[in-house]
Parts: C-alpha cells; structure tokens; sequence
C-alpha cells in the first residue's frame, strides 16, 4: 500500500472554516500543505479588547446569544438577510430559494451546536498567524456585514508572511455564492500557481 502524498494539499476555509485552517497551520505546520484559502476570515482575533481595539464590541456576541435563545428561527432569517446583503443583493445575485434552503440547512442544525457557535468567533489566532508559512489567498467582500473587513481580513497581509489579499467590491459575507464570478476565477488562478 502506497502512503498518501499530500504535499500539494490545499487548505480552504470559509468563514468558520478559516480558524480551522488558521490553527492547524500554526499547531501542525505546513510540511504536508502548499498553499492556503481563507475567504471571509475570521481571523485575527474578532472580539474587542484593550491590545485589539480594531475587534468588535463584547456586546454584539451577547445579543447574537440572546436572540438565538430567545427565537432561533428569527435570528436564522435575520442573519441571512445579513450574509447575503439581501436588502442590495436579492433578485440579483441571490434568490429567495437559496436563502430559504440555507435557513433550512441552519434551522436544522443543533440549537445548543448554534449557540455554542457564538463564542468560538472569539477565538483568539493572532498568535498561529504568524505561522503560516505557505502562500496563502485572502478574499474578502467590503461590505460584508457578518464579519467586518476591518477587523478581520484587512488587518491579514501584515501578520501572514506570504499573503495576498483580495477585495470583492460590494461582497456580502456569502461572497462564494453572490460573487462566484468574481471569487472563482481568483481561486482558480491562485490554484494553478499564478
């Protein structure tokens, strides 16, 4: 039995998802990893605090907590009108269908698996950041209302040694699914080695 090469493994992430990558490159290394995908980053550390005043307030965290207790389903629906700009975006880049199958998807996810969720933002990555030692694409939209530019991917190229960061012009948070057209042909790009 042969071992499995993964020396060319490319590591993508999506929202959440890029904490994920951000850890195991900074716990694990990149000694099986070529190249990196953060889109709409989480990281570098979300939650506001006296050494990270570019953050967002603690408070924000507590009322996405308390609606999710208070009604989950609300929160779902006004949450996505969020991810996907849907007040710029609906009818355009995004459907009524596709929103209604993604609150789907989240109403029927754990309702404790959706609160636990909210602290996890908070997670602190500054320290992995640094780290991370292989290429690595930023996508980010600037008008992304879940994860701000500012405190998230703006503040990357400086702390990811060989990074590029690139900025989808009127992007929500769901910038794989609005802007496909724009995010695919970059991945793509950054795929192939350009």
């Amino acid at each position: 039995m042969t071992e499995l090469d993964l020396r060319d493994t490319v590591l993508v992430g999506f929202s959440m998802g890029t904490g994920e990558v951000t850890r195991y490159l900074g716990k694990y290394g990149s000694e099986r990893v070529s190249k990196a995908v953060l889109m709409a980053p989480v990281p570098p550390f979300l939650l506001k605090t006296d050494d990270n005043p570019e953050g967002v307030d603690r408070s924000v965290f507590d009322g996405i907590m308390k609606r999710i207790g208070e009604d989950r389903p609300a929160y779902l629906s006004a949450f996505f009108k969020d991810f996907y700009n849907v007040d710029v975006l609906l009818g355009d880049r995004i459907s009524n269908d596709a929103i209604q199958l993604s609150w789907n998807v989240a109403a029927g996810a754990s309702a404790k698996g959706t609160l636990d969720c909210v602290p996890s933002w908070l997670t602190d990555f500054r320290d992995d950041l640094p780290r991370i030692d292989v290429p690595t694409l930023i996508i980010h939209g600037d008008s992304d209302r879940i994860l701000p530019f500012e405190s998230t991917a703006a503040r990357l190229p400086k702390l990811i040694k060989d990074s590029r960061l690139v900025v989808i012009p009127g992007g929500p948070h769901a910038i794989n699914w609005t802007h496909a057209d724009q995010v695919n042909p970059v991945l793509l790009d950054f795929l192939k080695g350009n």
